[in-house]
Parts: structure tokens; sequence; C-alpha cells
């Protein structure tokens, strides 16, 4: 298919007109090819040239095999994958993170991937760190994303103000509130944080709090969520004292986009994020911002999993072996680095970790190094619960406890009393 028809068909998609996506053949010159229709889960100026490119490389190399590309927003696809799960319109294969695994494999909508991966030459070449996210992602029972990119949560800092300041990069808790402290001016309308308040928030304080605490494990051996840990608690109240001193008083409501374009303003000197802001922080202020980890609390340190991007083969595809051929390729080691290097994101494929781009990217190879330690915590987001407790119900109580009218241990309470509910009602439907 030609190029502009295959932005056609993406452009029909993002306004809702194309939606029987799924598998078959098409007219003209494609008559003889297996045609495969692939979803990208967060379509955008950004990601979609990549794939477009890909998707020419890969029909260079399989000139039997055709790749529509159908481009669908991340705030859109979960909409769009139940109504095409129950319209039987699924695609051939799609983009899946970890947050959507569990939802598409209550629904069987995916195929295992196990024995494909270990007959595959990517058997062995792949991030066990982003494999076995994968696999808690969906509940333990198989392998159902083959993963492609990971990400980390990571604090953005100004790094001409902190030299300017003579302050060194924090490396605990302690020192980050002390240097927010000091680069503070209200009078210059200055400040040093940023604390999500918005949309988003309930899993970033729970990373905040875990780096904290140094907890392994969101649940003890007995199912009950740790959550409302006294450590946790601790961390949770002192971002909380941090509101209105050290940060905006309009955090308690901000979400990504503010928290980003205060940085970029000049307003806030920190900002706690992940590596997806990697090229929009480098665009607007290249070399005037740097990354650091979560800083470390007094029993260590931990680091909650992010969710790992990747592709899933539905299991209405008529052609699956053409849909895994094409996986293959975009995690192959050219692929899977050229995409995380122009995304910013950590290689599933460790071949890629030798690259020349991936060992001098800085924060990128230092989160990839966390991620890969072995010693990532891993959120419940198997329970079909976990968005409703997170986001619907952590969200509002989190701006609650930054006006004063929740207690941090109230908030950790709620949010562990839920996870521990969803835990058992999960363990006694699934052993």
């Amino acid at each position: 298919m030609a190029r502009s028809l295959r932005t056609a068909a993406a452009a029909l998609a993002a306004l809702g007109l194309l939606t029987a996506c799924g598998s078959g053949g098409s007219a003209g010159d494609s008559a003889k090819k297996t045609v495969i229709t692939f979803w990208d889960n967060n379509a955008g100026p950004a990601r979609t040239p990549l794939y477009q490119h890909l998707i020419d490389e890969f029909e260079k190399a399989h000139p039997g095999i055709e790749v529509k590309y159908v481009g669908v927003t991340s705030s859109e696809v979960a909409e769009k994958y139940n109504t095409a799960i129950a319209a039987g319109s699924t695609p051939d294969v799609g983009g899946v993170t970890t947050a959507l695994l569990a939802s598409l494999t209550a629904q069987k909508a995916l195929v295992p991937l196990d024995e494909r991966l270990a007959g595959s030459p990517l058997n062995g070449k792949l991030s066990a760190a982003m494999l076995e996210t994968s696999k808690a992602a969906a509940g333990g029972k198989g392998l159902y994303q083959l993963p492609s990119s990971g990400n980390q949560d990571v604090i953005w800092y100004r790094a001409d103000k902190f030299e300017e300041a003579g302050i060194g990069v924090p490396k605990t808790w302690d020192e980050l509130f002390a240097a927010a402290a000091k680069l503070t001016d209200r009078s210059k309308n200055q400040y040093g944080f940023t604390i999500r308040g918005g949309a988003g928030s309930g899993f970033q304080v729970l990373a905040e709090a875990y780096a904290y605490s140094g907890l392994t494990e969101v649940f003890d051996a007995n199912g009950k969520s740790t959550v409302d840990d006294p450590k946790n608690v601790e961390l949770i109240a002192r971002i909380a004292a941090q509101y209105k001193q050290t940060t905006p008083e309009a955090d308690v409501s901000n979400a990504y986009p503010q928290m980003l374009a205060q940085f970029q303003a000049n307003q806030v000197m920190m900002v706690h994020h992940n590596l997806g802001s990697t090229k929009d922080v480098r665009s607007a202020l290249g070399d005037k911002a740097a990354g650091m980890l979560l800083p470390a609390g007094p029993n260590g340190t931990a680091t909650l999993a992010n969710p790992v991007d990747g592709f899933g083969v539905f299991k209405n595809s008529k052609h699956q072996d053409a849909a895994w051929t094409f996986l293959e390729y975009l995690d192959s080691h050219g692929a899977n680095s050229y995409w995380n290097e122009n995304a910013g994101q950590i290689p599933a494929n460790t071949e890629a970790y030798a690259d020349d781009w991936y060992v001098k990217s800085g924060i990128t190879k230092r989160a990839g190094d966390a991620l890969n330690s072995g010693k990532l915590v891993q959120p419940p987001v198997y329970l079909p619960q976990y968005s409703k407790i997170t986001k619907t119900e952590a969200e509002p109580n989190f701006q609650k406890v930054l006006l004063g009218r929740m207690s941090p241990a109230d908030f950790a309470k709620s949010v562990a009393d839920a996870l521990t509910k969803a835990q058992a009602d999960y363990r006694a439907k699934n052993g």
C-alpha cells in the first residue's frame, strides 16, 4: 500500500471512522500479499514517523507481507480495543502496554507468545526484567506481550541552576528537600520542586514512597498491601509538606503537561516524571537540564516498575505467523535500537545495550541499569480494580492530603485496604 493510503487510514482511525481493521487482503498490488493490520497504541508526531520508517524497512525485507498502520492515541486505545473485541474486528497485531494487558487477557483477546519466543532468534536477547514485568502484568499466566521498550521514573533537574547555587545532585530525599528549599524564591515565582497533584498523581506518589521506604513488595506474605507501611506514610507526609513551600500552589491540580511547562519556563527546578519526557526536556532546555534517579531513603531505595511497552498478537488474526514475523523484526537489534534511541526509551533487545548512543545516553542508561537490576517492585496491574484504586480513588484523595483535608496515614490506608481486598478477590478467583 502506498504511503499516502496508509496515512489516510491512520487519519480515518483517529477520527473514529475506521473501526473494522481486522486482517485480510486488499485490492490491486496487495492481492497476492499477506496483509496485516497494526495498531499503534500511542500515535502522534513523535512516534508515527518512526513506525512508518520501520514498516518501510520491514516490507523491503519481507515483500510478501504488507503492514497497514493505524494510529490510535493513548487516550483512546483502551476504548478502541474494547470496541474492536466486542465487534470481532481487532487488528492482527497491536501495541500493548502492561497497563492494558490485564484487560486484554481477561477478555481472552491475545494469544500466548511463550512458544513463539522460545523458538525465535530473539530468545535470550530480550531484557529478563521486562519479560518478568510482562508476565506479572498478565497475572503470571504466561507471555502475552512481547516487550519492546522500558521506562523508569526519573527526576529532571535544572543542572545550570544547581551549579549556580553550588548544589550537588541529591542522592537522598533529605538532600532533595534541602535543595528544593534553597532554590525556592517565591518573590520571583521560582520553586525548587513540583508535586503532581492532578492526573497520574497516584502512581507517582507511590513510586516516591517505595523509593524512600525501600520496600520490595506491594503485598506481604499474607496478601496485605504494604502501601500504608510507616515509612511510606512518612515520605507521603514529607512530600505533602512541600506543597506551597517549595512548589507552586497550582500543583494541586497539575498533571504532566503543566508540570513540564513550569519546568521549561524556569518556574520549577526539579520535576518528577519519567523517560517519556526525554525528547521534550532536551528540545526545550538542552544541556541546562539533566536527569537523576529517584533518591534513596534511610533504608536504601526501591524502584517501582513502570509500564513496559510492547506488542500483542490478537486471537482473531488470520495471519498470526505474519504478525509474529513483524514483531520479531520490531524487536530485532537494529529496529529496536532505532526505535528506542529516537523515542528516548530503554531497549528491550539487550544487544542494543552496547550501542554507542545507549552507552552515552546518561540518564537513559542509568534508568536501564536500574530496570535490569532485578530489584523492581511490581505494581499489581493484573488486578481488575488497579486503575480504579490508583486513579479514580487515589488521585482525588491525594489532593485532599495536599489541601490538609485528609491525613497522609488515612490516604495510604485507603489505598492499602483497597489493594488488599482486590488481591484477596483475585486470589479467590484465580488461586
